[in-house]
C-alpha cells in the first residue's frame, strides 16, 4: 500500500524566528519558487498583518504563480474580546487571499489561564468559532494545536477537548505541536495513538500532522516516528532553523521518508534538488552552511584518507548510507584529485557544456575550483559565476570588455548629510577605450552605474539588468576590519534571475568581481538566445 505524506515548510515564518536569520521579501519569494521546484506541498509565508514585511510578502506572492506548492497564511484564534468579524487577525488572514490558512490555539490549560487569562471553556469556544469563520474562505484549513504534548501530559481530557472543537470548526488537519521541544520519542508514540483512537471514536476523517521543535535534539526522530504511526502531514524548516534550538529539519526528513520509509510525495520524487535548495536558503539568509549536516552538508559524503577512502573507491556503500547524487550532493575524497570532479561534471551537464571527464580541462576546472574555495569563494548561490568559470577554462567565453582601471571616492563634507560617492572607470571594448564617471548611493552603486554608462552604448541590452540583492559576508574575523569578505549579487532581466560572487579583503574589489560576472553572464545568455 502506497503511503503518502504532506510536506509543510514553515521556514519563512517559524524559521525566521531563529537568531540572526533574516530574509527580505524578495528572498522569501525566491525561496518559495525553489520550494515549488522541489515539490513542497505547503509553504507557510508568515503572519499577515504582524509587520510591514509580512504585509508586503502576501501582496507580492499573490502575483506569483506556482506549479505545485500552495501558500499558507498563519495566525491565531481570535481574541476572546473580539467577535470573529471584528478580529483583526482573522481579517488579515482572509485578506492575504491564500489557498491555505493555518491557525494555532491553546491545548495546554496553564496557557489558557496564565497566557490568555480566560476560562478553559472560553478557549474551546474561540477555537471552534475561529475555524468555522475561516472555513468558507480557503481550500485547506489547518489547526496547530500549540503545546499539545505538554498539555496532554498535564490534562489529557482538556487537550483532547481542544481537538474536538477544532474538528467541529472544520479543520482539515490537526497538527500536534511539541512547541517547547522537550518530548522524547518514547513519549510521543502513546500520545499520538491515543489521539488516533479519539478521532476514530468520533467517526471523524480529519487528518493529523506533527510540528516538532528541536530543544531535545529529537525533532526529526519525533517527526519520523509520528509519520510511521500514520500521521499524514509533517511540518518543519529547511536546515532546521527556528526559535531557540530550531525546528524539525526537512532536509533530513524528506530523504528519510522517500528513501528509507517508502513514502510518496512530490518533493520526495524531486529529492535530487534538496542539496541546492538547502544551500540557497543559507546563502539568502547570509548564514554559513552547516557542513556536517546529514544529507546536504558538504561533509556528509566526505572521506579522508586510509581505509575509508580505499573502501569507498571500490564500493561507496561501504561508508555511505545512500548515494549522495540522490539528494543532489556529491562525494568528496579529501586527499585525492578526484574531489569535486563529480560535482563539476554534474554542473557541466546542467549548463549544457560537453565536458569529457577524462580531459585535462576537467582536472583544470577542479583544481581551480579547489583554489578558489580555499580563497573563500562559494558557488551555491552564484551559479552564474561558476558557469563563467567553466566556460573560461574551456575557451568558450567571449571577451566582451576589458577593465583598464577604476576608482571610487567617498567624501563627507557635512556631518548632517550623507556622504557623496563618485566612481570613475576605464574600459576597453572592441579596441576602443571608454572612460566614464558616475555618482551613486555608495561605492558599489556608483561603480555599477559607471560601468553600465560605459557599456550600454555597445550593449543596449544591459539596460534590462536589475540588481535585486546584495549581500556581504565576513569570512574570518581574525584580521578585524581587514578580514576577507564574500559578496553575493543577485540580478535579473525579463528572462531569468542569476547570482554572482566575488571575494577579496577589499569589499569594493569583491563587489566589482561580482558585478563584472553579472554583466558577462547577461551578455553571454543573450548571445545564446540569439544563436
Amino acid at each position: 500500500m502506497t503511503k503518502s505524506v504532506q510536506i509543510y515548510d514553515t521556514t519563512l515564518r517559524d524559521g525566521t524566528q531563529a537568531e540572526n536569520f533574516n530574509l527580505s521579501v524578495s528572498d522569501k519569494v525566491r525561496i518559495s519558487h525553489k520550494y515549488d521546484e522541489l515539490g513542497v506541498d505547503f509553504i507557510e509565508g508568515g503572519w499577515p498583518g504582524s509587520n510591514p514585511l509580512a504585509v508586503e510578502f502576501f501582496k507580492t506572492i499573490q502575483r506569483e504563480s506556482f506549479k505545485h506548492s500552495k501558500i499558507a497564511a498563519f495566525g491565531s484564534t481570535r481574541l476572546f474580546s473580539n467577535p470573529c468579524e471584528n478580529d483583526k487577525n482573522l481579517q488579515a488572514l482572509i485578506d492575504a487571499k491564500t489557498p491555505v490558512i493555518t491557525i494555532f490555539g491553546k491545548s495546554w490549560d496553564i496557557h489558557v489561564r496564565d497566557a490568555l487569562r480566560i476560562e478553559l471553556e472560553d478557549n474551546l469556544l474561540i477555537i471552534e468559532e475561529s475555524l468555522a469563520y475561516l472555513r468558507p474562505h480557503v481550500e485547506n484549513l489547518f489547526y496547530d494545536a500549540e503545546h499539545f504534548f505538554d498539555g496532554f501530559k498535564r490534562n489529557q481530557e482538556y487537550a483532547l477537548a481542544s481537538l474536538d472543537k477544532a474538528i467541529i470548526g472544520g479543520a482539515d488537519c490537526l497538527v500536534l505541536c511539541d512547541t517547547n521541544g522537550g518530548m522524547l520519542p518514547h513519549e510521543v508514540q502513546p500520545i499520538i495513538e491515543r489521539v488516533q483512537s479519539f478521532i476514530a471514536e468520533r467517526g471523524s476523517r480529519v487528518e493529523l500532522g506533527i510540528h516538532a521543535h528541536n530543544d531535545s535534539e529529537t525533532a526529526v526522530a519525533n517527526s519520523l516516528l509520528a509519520l510511521s504511526l500514520g500521521v499524514e502531514q509533517v511540518q518543519g524548516t529547511m536546515n532546521g532553523y527556528g526559535e531557540r534550538c530550531g525546528n524539525a529539519n526537512l532536509a533530513s526528513i524528506i530523504p528519510a521518508l522517500g528513501m528509507k520509509m517508502g513514502y510518496t510525495a512530490k518533493s520526495l520524487s524531486n529529492v535530487e534538488k534538496l542539496y541546492e535548495t538547502a544551500m540557497l536558503v543559507d546563502e539568502l539568509a547570509n548564514l554559513p552552511h552547516n557542513k556536517y549536516q546529514p544529507y546536504v552538508g558538504r561533509s556528509a559524503f566526505a572521506h579522508k584518507g586510509g581505509i575509508h577512502v580505499s573502501a569507498v573507491k571500490r564500493n561507496p556503500l561501504t561508508y555511505e548510507h545512500i548515494e549522495p547524487e540522490k539528494v543532489g550532493n556529491f562525494r568528496r575524497i579529501l586527499i585525492s584529485d578526484q574531489a569535486g570532479k563529480s560535482n563539476v561534471l554534474h554542473k557541466a551537464q546542467k549548463f549544457g557544456i560537453e565536458l569529457d571527464p577524462k580531459s585535462p580541462i576537467a582536472a583544470s576546472i577542479v583544481s581551480e575550483l579547489k583554489d578558489l574555495e580555499n580563497q573563500g569563494f562559494q558557488y551555491e548561490g552564484a551559479e552564474a559565476s561558476f558557469e563563467l568559470l567553466m566556460r573560461r577554462a574551456m575557451g568558450t567565453k567571449a571577451n566582451y570588455f576589458k577593465l583598464i582601471g577604476f576608482r571610487a571616492i567617498n567624501s563627507k563634507r557635512n556631518m548632517e548629510e550623507p556622504p557623496e560617492t563618485e566612481a570613475t572607470i576605464r574600459l576597453e571594448v572592441g579596441g576602443r577605450e571608454v572612460h566614464t564617471a558616475s555618482m551613486g548611493e555608495g561605492p558599489v552603486n556608483a561603480l555599477d552605474k559607471a560601468m553600465r554608462k560605459a557599456l550600454t552604448r555597445f550593449y543596449p541590452c544591459l539596460e534590462e539588468i536589475e540588481l535585486i540583492d546584495y549581500k556581504v559576508r565576513v569570512l574570518t574575523g581574525q584580521h578585524g576590519t581587514g578580514a576577507k569578505v564574500r559578496v553575493l549579487i543577485e540580478s535579473k532581466d525579463q528572462h531569468e534571475q542569476w547570482g554572482t560572487v566575488g571575494v577579496s579583503v577589499n569589499i569594493i574589489e569583491a563587489s566589482w568581481q561580482a558585478l563584472v560576472d553579472s554583466i558577462n553572464y547577461k551578455l553571454m545568455r543573450d548571445d545564446q538566445r540569439q544563436a
